[in-house]
Order: structure tokens, then C-alpha cells, then sequence
């Protein structure tokens, strides 16, 4: 009986006018090779957040899709949410 945790990203969505990153992280428990359980976690990334503890393949989504012209237009969404 050999018993393996693997945790890997397995989803990751672009969502939303701002470009929201959702993430999601599969956790599967195996023993020798055969799936006994898989939950989920699920997390979402603006584009006003540090992104240089993520896993590389995301830090590249979000540089390619959080342009100078979506960074502006959801700091301007915040300023008219708390400046009614």
C-alpha cells in the first residue's frame, strides 16, 4: 500500500471585465496509482494583486491578459465604488 497525495492546478478561467483569474487546485489521494479521493479549491486573482508567489504558467496568463487599459479601468471601477 503506497498512498500519494498530488496537489496540481488543474483549471484555470478568465472571468469578468476586469480579466479575474480563477484558479483551481485539484488534491487527489491515490494508493498505488488508484484514485481514493479528489477535492477542490478554488481562488480568484485581480488585477491589482502581486502575482509573483504563483506558479508560472498563471503569472504568464495574467501578464498577457492584465493590459495597462484593464489595470486602469478596474482602478477606476474601485474609485466609483468607494466615491459614490
Amino acid at each position: 500500500m503506497s498512498l500519494e497525495k498530488i496537489v496540481k492546478i488543474d483549471q484555470i478561467e478568465i472571468v469578468g471585465d476586469y480579466k479575474s483569474i480563477q484558479v483551481r487546485t485539484a488534491t487527489v489521494v491515490a494508493d498505488d496509482g488508484v484514485e481514493l479521493s479528489r477535492s477542490f479549491h478554488r481562488r480568484t486573482l485581480s488585477c491589482d494583486e502581486v502575482i509573483t508567489g504563483e506558479d508560472a504558467e498563471v503569472q504568464a496568463i495574467c501578464n498577457a491578459v492584465w493590459t495597462d487599459e484593464i489595470k486602469a479601468a478596474y482602478e477606476t471601477f474601485k474609485e466609483s465604488q468607494t466615491n459614490p
